[in-house]
């Protein structure tokens, strides 16, 4: 197959994609697929990282490629490519027809295909958003900013590190039920860490700042003020005491600490583990899974955030999801396979890495709602437990069996917050934690994050209010 108007590096909003791609579409229609789509992209990264007083390491890279899939019944199969041409997509396409036993050879037309309605183009005013970006001296220079200002801030510090990455991605989705929509999407995440060293005393820590849709980020990031935190922190946690192990009531500060809700329960409400079979909420929409204090709720229109976007990556413009209402499922996250094997209506949380993934239910952004009280009430109200300021790193199970690192955590006693404490994990099981969270403050903040699934890393944002949990289980000494 060869075309006069085969230009691969045509923008994607030129005319002549759909005239190259409705010919697919109606091809596997015709094959006996209920469904083809194409999924094309290309993108731009650029990612930096600076030590002490130099950049050691600059990571550019380019991608374009493309994401076929076609449904018949409840089965589908995906192909993927980095041939755009006509003739590339096309045996792609036949690849992924191959899949559910169908042939481009078949005789009889077995499908329809009504043609592309007119592109709806969520990238037109996003189209300069790249030449805005800072360039690579610019970036370099506030990174090491960045490291002078953690020299400044902290003490006893072994290794000081700031890193930058840039993300730009333009992508069109087509499909044969007349999706037609472009979008251009900006993601740029600042991030600082250090460690500490002072005789046998050790301190690790860290913080990442991120949005999507915003140019000038980097230029915006207040340096000064992320650098003094972790210094202050830093100099705090260094000489902890390490915390005792034990079962009793924590507090679990807003922005980050939403990650054990994302990565706990959230994942559990993708329809992705409804059609694995391996989440325990399965069968309870319209039953209580956890306190009647918690309202947990999915979107991605909050303007800024790093899980927000025009449209997910099978073309649907985003909603937002109430998925836990005063405790009781509403319902789940569902994509456009979900919808067809397991009947949850779509929710705009079709989400890949790259064209090299199929679709597949995802979070957005993230967050269990505000409530009415304030931070301190919660404080006050536990005689003898563990305030959790900020999380690190965790692990979590396939049926949301968890454990989290507190990265800086500090004693709570008669109400009040003591002596910092180190070594703290949170071990847990979301089911069973879910109904012990049972106060959330009116402090909602949001912070960005990366999770990993079935269709690669994405862009999602984590967030909750101040909120108590009546027990858990802590790890410690």
């Amino acid at each position: 197959m060869t075309s006069p108007t085969c230009n691969t590096s045509a923008p994607f909003h030129d005319p002549t994609w759909s005239a190259r791609l409705e010919p697919l579409l109606a091809s596997g229609r015709r094959c006996g697929a209920d469904l083809v789509e194409f999924f094309l992209e290309r993108t731009d990264h650029l990612s930096l990282l600076a030590e002490q007083e130099l950049i050691t390491s600059v990571s550019p890279s380019f991608g374009m490629g493309a994401g076929i899939r076609v449904f018949r019944g409840h089965r589908d199969g995906f192909v993927s490519t980095n041939d755009l041409t006509p003739a590339g997509l096309m045996r792609a396409l036949e690849q992924a027809l191959a899949m559910l036993g169908l042939e481009s050879s078949a005789a009889a037309p077995m499908g329809s295909f009504d043609g592309l309605p007119p592109l709806r183009d969520h990238g037109t005013v996003k189209g300069d958003w790249l030449d805005r970006c800072p360039s690579l001296a610019d970036a370099s220079g506030r990174l090491l900013q960045g490291t002078a200002l953690l020299d400044r801030h902290g003490s006893h510090l072994q290794a000081r590190r700031a890193s930058y990455s840039r993300s730009w991605q333009d992508v069109l989705v087509v499909a044969s039920d007349g999706t037609h929509c472009r979008d251009i999407r900006l993601h740029q995440t600042v991030g600082l860490s250090v460690i500490a060293a002072d005789g046998d005393h050790r301190a690790s820590l860290s913080r990442r700042y991120g949005t999507t849709d915003n140019p000038d980020d980097l230029r915006d990031w207040d340096c000064e003020a992320a650098a003094r935190d972790l210094g202050d922190s830093t100099a705090t946690m260094l000489r902890a005491d390490f915390v005792e192990a034990g079962q009793y009531p924590v507090v679990l500060a807003n922005r980050f600490g939403g990650v054990i809700f994302h990565e706990a329960c959230g994942h559990l409400l993708e329809t992705t583990q409804v059609e694995r079979g391996t989440t325990p909420f399965a069968d309870k929409v319209g039953e209580p899974i956890a306190h009647g204090a918690v309202t947990a709720i999915d979107e991605g229109m909050t303007g800024g955030a790093f899980g927000s976007l025009a449209m997910d990556d099978e073309g649907m413009e985003p909603q937002r999801s109430v998925l836990i209402e005063n405790g009781i499922l509403r319902r789940f996250l569902s994509d456009r396979a979900g919808e067809l094997r397991t009947g949850h209506a779509r929710t705009g949380s079709g989400r890949r890495q790259s064209h090299a993934f199929a679709a597949a239910s995802r979070m957005r952004n993230t967050y269990i709602a505000p409530g009415p009280h304030q931070p301190q009430d919660l404080i006050a109200s536990i005689d003898r437990g563990l305030y959790c300021k900020t999380m690190g790193g965790g692990s979590v199970g396939p049926t949301g069996q968890f454990n989290f690192a507190v990265e800086e955590g500090y004693q709570i006693e008669n109400g009040r917050l003591t002596k910092p404490v180190k070594g703290a994990t949170l071990i847990g099981e979301a089911k069973e934690v879910m109904p012990k969270i049972s106060m959330c403050a009116d402090d909602l903040d949001l912070a960005a994050g990366f999770c990993g699934s079935v269709s690669g890393s994405i862009y999602v944002t984590v967030g909750q209010p101040h909120i108590k949990v009546d027990a858990i289980t802590v790890g410690g000494r």
